[in-house]
């Protein structure tokens, strides 16, 4: 009988477990049903309580489920795929950690291989400074040097070239892998999970070498065939020729290829290689592709007399398959770039491996690794164009302004008639084929040719990523506006000729919108907006903006890259993808630092440049004996009209000069005193030093509101400039006029302004204030005036960049000159000041 009613609960209890399950804790849904709630999912993986009831009603075969059931099975729909995500995130990073480990495991292996083999030398070294007393008999020792390590193989037979292969490949991979160079690791760049590789340098008794290890989410054969590319990753490269191809053992190739190097200043000669190209799989599946430097003229072509021929010695790719995906890549560029063909300010950069592990090596590392984010669908660009698209014409404008500071005769390019001493090199092509684009050409059917001014000059003590991001943000500073280069160009006659040719007036004012940029920022897209109005009445109903496609690098001041350039070209409003392009702009190349003393000798255009150190002698600073030296380069390109080539060259000469002196002006504000950055700024002309006028500043704020600008008011005039320099407070003055001009900002207020020094003197009043903040500005300006100051509440001001600004509160107070009876300005702080 109990048996009887045990058995009864328990049938109870189960069935009142599947009436519970029944109720919504668990539903068993068909195949139908499933694929209809993943296409609700698809759409709306969140949908809301009126969606879910909508697609019971809208769906029959949803009707016996609750609208709880289906918000329970979205929220286990979205924890799957969050799980799925987060598998596939660790998976990835679990491969990408091996591959990482097993790449520092063979690091260690050959680190240890190179301190044996340097203990054993040293260890012999020692041995034959202990015996080098002693005379040796036999003089067979002496021989062993007197054979070379590589005699030169027959170039015209294949045989001779498989043997030249061989070779290279051995001394490659000794390279890659092994102690035939002492590497070092490159400063700055240190190795781990999230960086692109592992980096090394060497200084080889013939040359200069360079390394690079790192993984790739790219299969072995994809990645051979980007690097063989070179002009597409290498900027420097103006063009690679195979001239011949012969078959080698294991289904290797052999190439011989002709490549031109663009010179990256007006300054130094183009240089070219005649080399020798292996690619062959090794047993252990890896592909290899190797190069190397033959003896020989190599092809006669037009243009070998304009380059300098380099040497490579072997270098090359090692590629190995990873499991589950990917590859591990060893890169090993090794270069005699001939140094005693250059100037010998220049030679630092014909003898670093630095600049060679910077232009080709983490270059082709990088390159690669954005082929690999641009295929997995992680880069997402705006304007809806592809990332090849933008990466074609991020090369387009490099390679234009290459050709540029180049002008090879063998594109059309010819010196236009001159002294010799001038300044500005004036050079003409008029077979429209600047960019070697055809689209181009075609645009340019009805204009006479392309006319190219451009210099170079040394800068001292002016670190090139601040220049190059001042002239990326401040075009006002050094452009032209009231006849743009853009339009005068043109000179009327050619005004429909070419995007931004017609005659226009320019604000200054510009807008950046951001396109796309690289894996780590190094290089941006962008396109610029110039605002502007016409200068003839027939167009002043016509928007007449420009619009330049712009491309800048090396702008970050920690930035690891050989040079930093800011690049633009003219482009239609509509950007298409075939659009021509005339690139112009700059590109400043850092020197290794001197380490004597400073010199005021300089190149071309700056012997009017007073720089250098200003630090006090009796302080002992060590900075005082290093100076940081780099190269300027200056190219702009004109289109002309038949017939006024004479007068477009007079234009294009005098408009480089005032562009050259406005970055001189700018390069003198900005140059640090030594090697840290100054505190005394450059005050407008007529005003008083920037000590006294601390001084007026905080003693008139005294005066006035009967409290202390600064903790230390008992303080020097030089600590004074130097506390009022770093307040947190946004502090600026301005003149009074009937249209009142800013004439000093603490580092806080150029900060929350978003100028410079020298840019500030063009900001009026008015412009950083809103609406809102003008008419109280209007409506406390008699009390300002009549009090000696006034206390503005919260509000909104405008930064030059066209950001809002906001505050909790503002005081402005009458500067009192020495005297106390005139007044020199008016003061502005701006209190608690942050970005909107």
């Amino acid at each position: 009988m109990a048996m009887a009613v045990a058995q009864h609960r328990e049938s109870s209890s189960g069935s009142s477990i599947n009436k519970h399950l029944d109720a919504g804790k668990y539903v068993r849904y068909t195949a139908e049903q499933i694929e209809a709630l993943e296409r609700v999912y698809a759409e709306c993986p969140k949908p809301s309580s009126l969606r879910r009831q909508q697609l019971i009603r809208e769906c029959p075969i949803l009707a016996n489920v609750e609208p709880k059931q289906i918000k329970v099975w979205f929220q286990n729909r979205r924890c799957r795929e969050k799980q799925r995500k987060e598998s596939s995130r660790l998976q990835t990073v679990n491969r990408k950690l091996t591959a990482m480990n097993r790449l520092l495991m063979e690091e260690n292996d050959r680190l240890q291989k190179q301190v044996s083999q340097l203990v054993c030398e040293n260890g012999y070294m020692r041995q034959q400074l202990q015996t080098t007393s002693a005379p040796t008999a036999d003089g067979s020792c002496e021989s062993v040097v007197t054979t070379p390590q590589h005699s030169m193989k027959d170039t015209n037979s294949p045989a001779g070239l498989l043997s030249i292969a061989e070779e290279t490949l051995a001394e490659f991979l000794s390279k890659a892998t092994g102690t035939a160079v002492d590497w070092v690791q490159m400063p700055g760049m240190k190795p781990g999970p999230d960086s692109v590789g592992i980096f090394a340098i060497s200084h080889n008794g013939s040359g200069m070498a360079a390394r690079a290890c790192g993984l790739v989410s790219l299969e072995p054969t994809k990645i051979a065939e980007i690097l063989k590319d070179r002009p597409s990753w290498f900027r420097d490269c103006r063009s690679l020729e195979v001239f011949a191809m012969f078959p080698a053992g294991n289904g290797g190739t052999i190439e011989l290829i002709y490549t031109q190097i663009y010179a990256p200043t007006t300054l130094a000669p183009a240089q070219d290689l005649w080399t020798l190209r292996y690619t062959t799989t090794l047993d252990n599946g890896s592909l290899v592709v190797c190069e190397r430097s033959l003896s020989g003229s190599g092809p006669n072509t037009a243009a070998a007399p304009q380059f300098i021929r380099a040497e490579m010695l072997p270098s090359g790719y090692l590629i190995r398959p990873c499991e589950g995906g990917g590859s591990i890549i060893h890169i090993v560029d090794h270069l005699n770039l001939e140094a005693w063909s250059v100037p010998e300010v220049l030679r630092p950069l014909y003898q670093s491996p630095k600049v060679v592990a910077q232009k080709m090596t983490i270059a082709a590392l990088r390159y690669i690794r954005q082929i690999a984010q641009e295929t997995s669908g992680e880069v997402v660009y705006g304007l809806g164009r592809q990332p090849a698209v933008l990466r074609t014409f991020s090369q387009r404008l490099s390679r234009g302004f290459n050709d540029a500071i180049n002008g090879f005769g063998d594109d059309g390019w010819s010196l236009l008639n001159c002294d010799g001493a001038e300044d500005v090199i004036i050079t003409v092509n008029s077979t429209k084929n600047v960019t070697n684009a055809s689209n181009l050409a075609n645009s340019l059917s009805m204009v006479g040719g392309i006319l190219c001014a451009k210099a170079s000059m040394l800068l001292q003590n002016v670190p090139p990523a601040v220049l190059v991001q001042f002239l990326r943000e401040h075009r006002s500073e050094w452009a032209d506006f009231s006849v743009d280069a853009y339009s005068a160009a043109a000179l009327k006659a050619s005004s429909y000729a070419y995007p931004g040719m017609r005659p226009t007036r320019f604000t200054g004012n510009q807008v950046i919108m951001p396109l796309g940029h690289t894996i780590e920022h190094e290089e941006l897209l962008e396109v610029v907006r110039l605002e502007g109005h016409s200068l003839t009445q027939e167009d002043a109903f016509i928007s007449r903006d420009i619009h330049l496609l712009q491309i800048s690098c090396g702008i970050e001041e920690n930035a690891v890259g050989a040079c930093s350039e800011l690049v633009f070209a003219p482009i239609d409003e509509m950007f298409p993808d075939d659009a021509p392009l005339l690139p112009s702009g700059f590109r400043i190349i850092p020197l290794d630092a001197k380490t004597d003393k400073p010199t005021h000798k300089t190149l071309d255009l700056t012997t009017s440049l007073e720089v250098g150190p200003t630090t006090n002698p009796e302080a002992g600073d060590a900075s005082s004996s290093c100076t940081i030296r780099s190269v300027l380069t200056i190219a702009f390109q004109f289109p002309f009209e038949s017939g006024l080539q004479d007068n477009v060259a007079t234009m294009a000469r005098q408009y480089v000069r005032s562009v050259i002196s406005s970055v001189q002006r700018v390069a003198m504000v900005i140059s640090p005193s030594g090697l840290s950055p100054t505190v005394e700024p450059k005050m407008s002309p007529g005003s008083p030093e920037a000590l006294t006028l601390a001084h007026w500043i905080c003693q008139s704020y005294s005066y006035h509101l009967g409290a202390e600008l600064l903790r230390s008011a008992s303080a020097s005039d030089d600590t004074m400039l130097k506390h009022l320099w770093r307040h947190s407070d946004a502090i600026l003055c301005c003149s009074i006029k009937a249209l009142p001009v800013l004439i000093f900002a603490n580092q806080a207020g150029l900060d929350m302004l978003e100028t410079t020094l020298v840019a500030l003197q063009d900001v009026t009043l008015d412009k950083i204030f809103d609406e809102s903040g003008r008419k109280a500005l209007c409506a406390d300006f008699p009390k300002i005036m009549q009090q000696g100051f006034a206390c503005l509440p919260a509000g909104i001001c405008m930064s030059t960049m066209g950001r809002h600004v906001s505050f909790e509160q503002a005081i402005a107070w009458k500067v009192f000159a020495a005297d106390e009876a005139s007044v020199h300005c008016l003061a502005f702080t701006f209190i608690n000041w942050s970005f909107v």
